[in-house]
C-alpha cells in the first residue's frame, strides 16, 4: 500500500477527546495489550499527530505520529500497527517467519506466498482467514512487515503451503516508514522452542544449503516444483540459530550477560542522542527551540542504528527532568513558556561534556541498509532561459537552418542576427553601430506605425527587440537527469497571505514542483521548524499540482528554507516581501 510516495491532505495535532477515543480503540482492537501498554503507546500529553493521507492507489488512509514516527494508520475503519510499534511490542499479534531476500519483494508491493513461509520446529501459528498478521526474517524476531491471513492455517497446510498467503499493508522500507526516523529493526532473538526430532515431522527434512540461493524465485513466484512442497516444510533450525549467533558477534544482539541493566542503558543512550544532538544539529539560530521538537526533530534522528530511545524506560521517566537535570550541570538552560511548554534557550557549546564527546562512525552495515532508502540531499536545478522561433519570425532564421518552434539560446539568437546582419550588408557604411532595416526585418521587429519611419536601428535595440519576439521557454536541469525544455516562463515559488476563520492568517505556498521540491515534504519540514499545523491540498485553477498551507506568518521560516536550505535563487521566490514586521522596542 506504501509502495509508492502518498500525498498528505492534513497533519493536525490531535484533541484530548480524539486521543482518549484512539486509547479506547487500541484496547478494543489489541486485547493483549495492557492498559499500561496502551497508555505507554498512546501517551497522554506527548505530542501525537493525526495525518490524513491518500495512497497512490487512492485509498484514504489516516496515519496517528508520536514522536516523529508512524504507530498506527487506519484503513476502512480498520486499526493496524506499524513496524515502529511492533519492534516495541513483538507479540502483539501471530508472527509468520520468511527468508530475507523476500522482504525486498514485499517492499516493492508483492504479497507473501505460502512457498517463502520458513515453518517453526513448533509448527505455523494459529489465524483464521482476515486476521491481521506479522511478518519477520529468519533470525530475528522483529517484524518487517504488517499483513492480513488470505487463508486460515489449516488451509495453509492443507493446500500444501502453495498459493498466495498473506495480503501485505506495510513493510519497514516503504514510504510510511520513510516518514519515520528510519530506524532499522531491532536484533531481536527468537524464542526459544524445544524442537521436536525431525523424524517425526512429517515432510520436515534438514534445510539443503543451497535453499536460500533458490529462495528468491520460490518465494513470491509460487512456482510448482516438484520438490517445492519439502522445501515447504523445511524449518531452517540450523539456519535461525546460525543468524541469530551471527547478529550476536556484529553486536546487533544485547549482550544477556551485560551487567548493565535495561535502565542504566538506556541513560547512556538518552545521554548520548542527548550531546550527538547538541555538537552536530542544533545551532545558534536555532534558539530558542522547543524541547519537544529537541527531542523529536534531533535526538531521535542521532539514535544509533538498531537501537530505539524511550525515555519511559530511563531513569528520568520524563524529558524535562532529564533537560533539568543537564541545566543542573550547566550545559543548557531551560525556561517555561507556559505550563507543560519549555524551551531551550541557551547551550553553552563550550562545556567539557559537549567537547569531548565523540561523534560515533555508522557503522559499514547500517550504512548498507540505508543506502538504498536515503532519500538524496536537495540541489536546485539549473533553470535556463530559452527562445522559441514563432511563425512570423521564420523568414529571419531559416536562413541559419532553423524554422518555426526552433529553441535558441540567447547567445544563438545573437549569432544569427549579426550573421544576418553582415551577410546582407546591413552593417551601415558610416556608423558601424547602426544596422538599416530589409524588408524582412521591417516585418520582424517592427511595430505597424514605424514601417515607414524607422530605417536604421542600433545593434543593442535590434537584438532586444528580436528577442523581445520571440516566444519564451525555459531548460531545467535536476542533478543527474536529463534537461527537460517547456515552453513559457516557468512560474516562481509563489507565497502568500490569505485570510480563513476567526481572522486568523495561513500562509500558501504554490509551484513547488516545479522546482523539483516535494509539497508534502516541505510541509513535514515547515511544521517541524514552525511549530504549526500544515495541510497539503491540491493548487485551485493547477492541474496537478498542490499547494502547502501553514498556520500564521510564517514567512520568516519559508525564506530561510528556500533560500538557504535549498538555495533557490530568489529571483524565483515571489511573496518573500509579505514577511511580518519586527516589533519594535518600547
Amino acid at each position: 500500500m506504501f509502495g509508492k510516495a502518498f500525498r498528505v491532505k492534513s497533519n493536525t495535532a490531535i484533541k484530548g477527546s480524539d486521543r482518549r477515543k484512539l486509547r479506547a480503540d487500541v484496547a478494543a482492537a489489541f486485547p493483549t495489550l495492557g492498559t499500561d501498554q496502551v497508555s505507554a503507546l498512546v501517551p497522554g500529553k506527548e505530542e501525537l499527530n493525526i495525518v490524513k493521507l491518500y495512497a497512490h492507489r487512492g485509498d484514504a488512509v489516516t496515519v496517528y505520529v508520536c514522536g516523529g514516527n508512524p504507530i498506527l494508520f487506519e484503513l476502512e475503519k480498520n486499526l493496524y500497527p506499524t513496524v515502529y510499534t511492533l519492534w516495541s511490542y513483538p507479540d502483539l499479534l501471530p508472527t509468520f517467519t520468511t527468508w530475507p531476500l523476500v522482504l525486498e519483494k514485499l517492499v516493492g508491493g508483492a504479497d507473501l506466498m505460502l512457498p517463502g513461509l520458513v515453518v517453526p520446529p513448533a509448527g505455523l501459528p494459529q489465524v483464521q482467514k482476515g486476521d491481521l498478521c506479522a511478518i519477520a526474517l529468519v533470525g530475528n524476531r522483529a517484524p518487517v512487515a504488517v499483513g492480513v491471513a488470505a487463508m486460515s492455517t489449516a488451509e495453509m497446510l492443507t493446500s500444501g503451503l502453495k498459493g498466495r498467503g498473506f495480503s501485505v499493508l506495510h513493510t519497514c522500507q516503504d514510504h510510511l516508514w520513510r516518514s519515520g526516523d528510519k530506524s532499522s529493526p531491532p536484533s531481536l532473538a527468537p524464542p526459544a522452542l524445544d524442537a521436536p526430532d525431525v523424524d517425526e515431522e512429517k515432510g520436515s527434512v534438514q534445510a539443503d544449503p543451497a535453499l536460500q540461493g533458490d529462495m528468491r524465485r520460490l518465494t513470491l513466484e509460487g512456482e510448482d516444483e516438484e520438490n517445492g512442497e519439502v522445501r515447504q516444510q523445511m524449518c531452517g533450525e540450523k539456519s535461525v540459530s546460525e543468524a541469530t549467533e551471527d547478529a550476536s558477534v556484529r553486536g546487533l544482539n544485547p549482550d544477556p550477560t551485560d551487567s548493565k541493566t535495561l535502565q542504566e542503558q538506556m541513560d547512556e543512550l538518552l545521554q548520548r542522542c542527548f550531546l550527538h544532538a547538541l555538537k552536530c544539529q542544533v545551532k545558534k539560530a536555532d534558539l530558542p527551540l522547543l524541547t519537544s521538537t529537541f527531542l523529536g526533530s534531533h535526538m531521535f534522528s542521532c539514535c544509533p542504528e538498531g537501537r530505539q530511545l524511550d525515555i519511559k524506560k530511563s531513569s528520568y521517566k520524563k524529558l524535562s527532568k532529564f533537560l533539568q537535570h543537564m541545566q543542573q550541570e550547566q550545559m543548557i538552560q531551560v525556561e517555561e513558556l507556559r505550563r507543560g511548554v519549555e524551551s531551550i534557550v541557551a547551550v553553552d557549546w563550550r562545556h567539557p561534556r559537549i567537547t569531548s564527546f565523540v561523534i560515533p562512525e555508522p557503522s559499514p552495515t547500517s550504512q548498507t541498509i540505508q543506502e538504498g532508502s536515503r532519500e538524496q540531499p536537495y540541489h536546485p536545478p539549473d533553470i535556463k532561459p530559452l527562445y522559441c522561433v514563432p511563425a512570423s519570425m521564420t523568414l529571419l532564421f531559416q536562413e541559419s537552418g532553423h524554422k518555426k518552434g526552433s529553441v535558441l539560446e540567447g547567445r544563438e539568437v545573437r549569432t544569427i542576427i549579426v550573421n544576418y546582419a553582415k551577410k546582407n550588408d546591413l552593417v551601415d557604411a558610416n556608423n558601424k553601430n547602426l544596422v538599416k532595416l530589409d524588408p524582412i526585418l521591417c516585418d520582424c521587429i517592427l511595430e505597424k506605425n514605424e514601417q515607414h519611419t524607422v530605417v536604421k536601428l542600433p545593434w543593442d535595440s535590434l537584438l532586444t527587440r528580436c528577442l523581445e519576439r520571440l516566444q519564451p521557454a525555459y531548460e531545467v536541469t535536476f542533478p543527474g537527469q536529463e534537461p527537460i525544455v517547456k515552453k513559457g516562463k516557468i512560474c516562481p515559488i509563489d507565497i502568500t497571505l490569505a485570510q480563513r476563520a476567526s481572522n486568523k492568517k495561513v500562509t500558501v505556498v504554490r509551484n513547488l514542483e516545479a522546482y523539483g521540491l516535494d509539497p508534502c515534504s516541505v510541509a513535514a519540514v515547515l511544521q517541524q521548524r514552525c511549530q504549526a499545523s500544515t495541510t497539503v491540498s491540491p493548487a485551485p485553477g493547477a492541474k496537478d499540482s498542490l499547494q502547502v498551507q501553514v498556520q500564521g506568518n510564517q514567512i520568516h521560516h519559508l525564506s530561510r528554507l528556500l533560500l538557504e536550505d535549498y538555495q533557490l535563487p530568489r529571483k524565483y521566490i515571489q511573496g518573500l516581501e509579505k514577511a511580518p514586521k519586527p516589533s519594535k522596542k518600547k
